[in-house]
């Protein structure tokens, strides 16, 4: 899960990471008291900074300079209803601005390729941090980390001199790096990016702007991290396939695809793709019931799928292993039946594997009009998409 700038900053505030006040604001109203508070409080400069989960703000026209209240409403105007990269802005974010002498850049993530924990560290911050590696790698020390030790102060001194940092303006940031690290750790953090940390004119250190992502497989040791969860920009049926521990992701097409293993669900986009391309129809979504087909897991996958308007069809693609095709069989019924009158849109089944002659059979049996039973996974590809295009050529005129 991404966070907002605004809620990297709390959790670094949270830590104890140095960080300049701060207030958000949804409305130009909001902006201006905001921006009268933090004058108030001994503010010179203000930052009116969108709060979107993308990059490129600045570029955009997300990020704008303020010195009055009356200047901070004005911009504030100007940015909210922004569409940037298909984010439109609904949050600002009003901080107090640092009189900045120089800028760095600081992160730590998980590099999965090579399977540790990476600390990047540059003097050169305040930039796009991937056009400085791309153009000068040199810039920008990489420095993997144990996880046992993390960042100590030892460590965060030899991450400072790898990036060329001088022995005297070393001692400063160090502790800043040990509570970034504290951070990461103690959040089951997937990143946390500072671009940039500055250093102020009266040498303080201050962490201007702030990136986090929080690894999903860890929130059941967070509860506190439901309250982060952006249920407004949330897919309903994302939350409910999570709520109901299901990979669900949707897309932007016409058959809804149902399977169990991802690779296989993977698989079943790709030929469903491929047997669309030439009908105009493409996949509706991603989502992995996983080895449980059980009735009532094969419910709530239909559910979802069939809940989405886009879905003209239904492509299950089982494969069965320690769950048997015939207990897979047995859920697909038994998800119509619970289903009842809502399950309207046709199912196109195709089983494999695991007693796949007692599975087929028990379809044969229930001979229930919404299920089309396919052997070949090419085939019932074709099938599902010339069912979705039968479906919108049937479907009643708008006016």
């Amino acid at each position: 899960m991404d966070l907002y700038e605004y809620q990297a900053r709390d959790m670094f505030r949270k830590h104890g990471v140095p960080v300049l006040p701060g207030l958000t604001a949804t409305t130009v109203e909001e902006a201006r008291t905001a921006a009268t508070r933090l004058l108030s409080d001994g503010a010179e400069l203000l930052v009116v900074k969108a709060q979107v989960k993308t990059g490129g703000r600045g570029k955009a026209g997300g990020v704008k300079l303020a010195y009055t209240a009356a200047e901070a409403a004005e911009k504030a105007e100007a940015i909210l209803g922004l569409d940037i990269k298909g984010h439109i802005v609904k949050t600002l974010l009003i901080a107090s601005g640092a009189d900045i002498a120089e800028e760095y850049y600081f992160s730590i993530l998980l590099d999965r390729s090579n399977r540790r924990y990476l600390a990047m560290c540059s003097r050169e911050g305040g930039m796009d941090i991937e056009t400085l590696a791309k153009e000068r790698p040199e810039a920008l020390a990489r420095v993997p980390l144990n996880p046992v030790i993390g960042i100590n102060d030892q460590v965060a001194r030899e991450i400072l001199t790898q990036a060329g940092f001088p022995a005297e303006r070393q001692d400063p940031l160090i502790p800043v790096l040990v509570l970034l690290w504290e951070t990461y750790r103690d959040e089951d953090a997937t990143l946390v990016e500072v671009n940039p940390l500055v250093t102020a004119t009266d040498g303080t250190v201050w962490a201007v702007d702030g990136k986090v992502s929080l690894d999903d497989n860890a929130r059941f040791r967070h509860p506190e991290h439901e309250e982060l969860v952006d249920r407004a920009t949330q897919d309903p049926r994302e939350a409910l396939a999570k709520e109901a521990g299901l990979n669900y992701v949707r897309l932007e097409g016409e058959v809804g695809i149902i399977g169990n293993g991802a690779g296989l669900v993977m698989s079943t986009l790709d030929v469903v793709a491929m047997a669309g391309e030439d009908l105009g129809v493409k996949p509706a979504n991603f989502l992995d019931i996983g080895g449980g087909a059980s009735a009532e897991v094969m419910a709530k996958g239909l559910d979802i799928i069939l809940g989405d308007e886009q879905v003209r069809s239904v492509f299950v693609n089982v494969f069965g292993g320690i769950t048997a095709c015939d207990k897979v069989a047995e859920g697909i019924i038994g998800a119509l039946e619970v289903l009842g009158d809502s399950a309207t849109k046709p199912l196109v089944v195709r089983l494999d594997g695991n007693k796949v002659a007692e599975g087929r059979a028990i379809l044969q049996a229930a001979n229930h009009p919404l299920i089309h039973m396919v052997e070949t996974m090419d085939d019932a590809a074709r099938r599902a998409a010339e069912l979705a295009v039968k479906a919108v050529a049937s479907r009643p005129a708008q006016n």
